[in-house]
């Protein structure tokens, strides 16, 4: 069973920005096509903490993708994690940075 919601819509992410003004968030982009993205998946998959995560498949929903990179300021990469709180980005990383390691060590203080 997966331990995240999926987002496809814009509004959905919206929802979530603001919601992380309540708890943090975490949001993976994800290409469905590409094997490091698909590496990053299982990083960001096998991550157990107790915190919302959120997956966004950026083929099939590029809106949703994009609103992300231009709310939060970060150019688009994929795979790319977003760890937020109170609306801003506290941590985030791309391609091989994205362990489930480094997800458990950013997110052990919030």
């Amino acid at each position: 069973m997966e331990n995240y919601t999926e987002l496809t819509s814009v509004d959905q992410w919206k929802k979530v920005l603001e919601r992380s003004s309540e708890k943090p968030v975490v949001v993976f982009k994800h290409s469905t096509t590409c094997p490091v993205s698909a590496h990053a998946y299982g990083e960001f998959s096998s991550f157990e903490k107790q915190i919302d995560r959120y997956l966004v498949k950026v083929i099939e929903h590029r809106s949703v993708s994009n609103e992300i990179a231009m709310d939060l300021g970060i150019q688009h990469q994929s795979p790319q994690a977003f760890v937020i709180a109170n609306g801003e980005v506290v941590w985030n990383a791309s391609h091989w940075k994205i362990t489930k390691k480094t997800l458990d060590t950013v997110t052990a203080t919030l």
